[in-house]
């Protein structure tokens, strides 16, 4: 299904490409930007959640629906990668410059009219926008109730990026992520958009809101494991006053007591799914996604 995926994203890139090249030549070169980042995206995280609570909920794995929905995914998530990237004035995304980084080196190169950075900026916004709008065009064809959590997804995240924004600008931002293991909230814009409304959106596809509780309990414990394992190991999200805190807070035997709180979060997101209806074998799946998820990073 991944492959299926792929094929999706290259064809409606390859046809907006053609497309555009013909109608207007420089419109295009914002599709060859998008299709270059969208290419490097290899490990195609939120699909393979989402195609896994698919599977596990019974899912036809020969469904276009699925493939539709995953490909969209992807192209939600590489525009808020962008505007992400545009905010925080980041250099490199995937191993390659960013892409308002890459667009204003082109514009100096160039020497053309304006501000390289602005030029940049704006530029790369608006291949963000192209890839919310594919996207949107691949879920208008979902069925009512998985376009329904897709567009609760796209108000939810706008609104949990705004607050995680707002919090950090008024001093109130906490690396440490006590809100994620006492019960996540909305405003937390890291893991929670990557694992519970595509693993529901999943179930959705497959004809399956029974299993919409089992997915947010397991979202919810394993999100808090990851957030928690995130501030332990550090990271690009976990700037000077992360690493400050864990210096402050955590000699040994705080660690320790950190990582037996992984566990105990890990141990509740298995046996969530054990207690769910599931395929068979895929409760087995989601324990070792839960494992992989939460291990220590080397």
């Amino acid at each position: 299904m991944l492959d299926q995926v792929e094929k999706r994203l290259r064809g409606l890139l390859n046809d907006e490409h053609r497309r555009w090249r013909t109608a207007d030549a420089r419109g295009a070169g914002v599709v060859e930007s998008l299709a270059e980042l969208v290419a490097v995206g290899a490990d195609r995280v939120r699909p393979v959640i989402l195609l896994t609570g698919y599977l596990a909920a019974g899912g036809d794995a020969d469904g276009t629906a699925a493939v539709e929905a995953a490909a969209a995914l992807e192209l939600l998530d590489t525009c808020t990668l962008i505007r992400s990237d545009v905010r925080d004035n980041a250099a490199l995304r995937r191993g390659i410059p960013a892409l308002h980084v890459s667009r204003a080196a082109e514009h100096e190169r160039n020497g053309w009219a304006g501000d390289a950075r602005r030029f940049g900026e704006s530029t790369a916004t608006l291949a963000g926008d192209l890839a919310l709008s594919l996207g949107d065009r691949l879920a208008a064809r979902l069925p009512a109730p998985a376009w329904q959590i897709w567009d609760e997804m796209r108000v939810e995240r706008v609104i949990g990026t705004y607050a995680h924004e707002a919090m950090a600008a008024e001093y109130l931002d906490d690396p440490w992520p006590g809100r994620c293991i006492s019960g996540c909230d909305r405003g937390c814009a890291a893991g929670w958009y990557a694992l519970r409304h595509p693993l529901r959106l999943g179930a959705a596809l497959a004809d399956r809101p029974d299993l919409d509780t089992a997915y947010d309990a397991y979202a919810r414990s394993l999100h808090a494991a990851w957030r928690l394992r995130g501030f332990l190991d550090g990271g690009p999200e976990y700037d000077w006053d992360a690493e400050l805190l864990r210096e402050i807070l955590l000699e040994r035997e705080e660690r320790g007591i950190a990582e037996r709180l992984i566990r105990e979060l890990v141990d509740r997101a298995s046996r969530t799914a054990a207690a769910a209806r599931l395929t068979p074998g895929w409760c087995e799946e989601l324990t070792a996604f839960a494992v992989r998820m939460a291990a220590e990073r080397g």
